[in-house]
């Protein structure tokens, strides 16, 4: 036996250590589960993906999703790519967000036509968030004025940590999303408008922290307690 494989004393001698890793990840202890992905992380192989990917999208400890992840990443590069794509679909939001964020870690120019304005759009704010950073990650020079006014769209939504990642990912995107910053600033829509203040001001100084200004911060709260804070 491969002595940098998991190993689960009770499993028969014959599996494979595919097979351990799999039993591995699905210990009640995250410890174990979090040594499990370390462990193939170190030793990687082709077989191993399979169980990696499956227990990114069931994974409720995030020290054991970090390290599912930076398993994945050492991984042959193909193989994990395409398997990660592959849950993008998948109905459990746990799965998408977390397959949205090895995208970005895999930072694969190839991976820009899976990432959908559907994700970017998605309904549940953790995967939409995590669309935004991967779709950043990933866009190709060509489009990114594109995605930043795709973005745009998801000005005004939510609480100020999702506002804050939109903004962030938008500066990210640097002088393709001015314009669409720009307008957001001039927006009717007194969330859009605060929310696109707020991110003039990150590209005016990227190392700035987000913040709304009080007056900012009050047509905000006026714009939320009228329903307006969610798409």
């Amino acid at each position: 036996m491969n002595s940098d494989t998991p190993h689960i004393p009770d499993l028969p001698a014959a599996t494979t250590p595919a097979d351990r890793l799999r039993a591995a990840l699905a210990a009640p202890d995250a410890l174990t589960r979090l040594q499990a992905a370390l462990t193939a992380g170190t030793s990687p192989h082709p077989s191993y993906v399979e169980p990696l990917v499956a227990r990114c999208g069931v994974e409720d400890d995030f020290p054991v999703r970090d390290m599912l992840t930076w398993a994945l990443t050492r991984m042959p590069r193909e193989p994990a790519l395409s398997a990660v794509i592959g849950q993008l679909g998948e109905p459990s939001p746990l799965a998408r967000s977390q397959a949205l964020h090895t995208l970005s870690k895999l930072g694969e120019p190839s991976s820009w036509p899976a990432i959908l304005p559907e994700h970017l759009h998605d309904p549940d704010d953790e995967v939409a968030r995590t669309a935004w950073r991967a779709a950043v990650a990933v866009a190709p020079d060509e489009a990114r004025a594109a995605l930043a006014d795709d973005l745009a769209a998801e000005f005004g939504r939510g609480d100020l940590e999702v506002m804050r990642s939109l903004s962030r990912a938008l500066v990210a995107l640097g002088g393709a999303a001015e314009t669409a910053v720009a307008r957001a600033a001039r927006s009717d829509d007194p969330a859009v408008r605060a929310h696109g203040i707020a991110t003039e001001r990150l590209l005016e100084d990227p190392e700035a922290s987000f913040a709304l200004e009080p007056a900012d911060a009050a047509r905000l709260a006026v714009a939320l307690s009228g329903g307006r804070g969610a798409h």
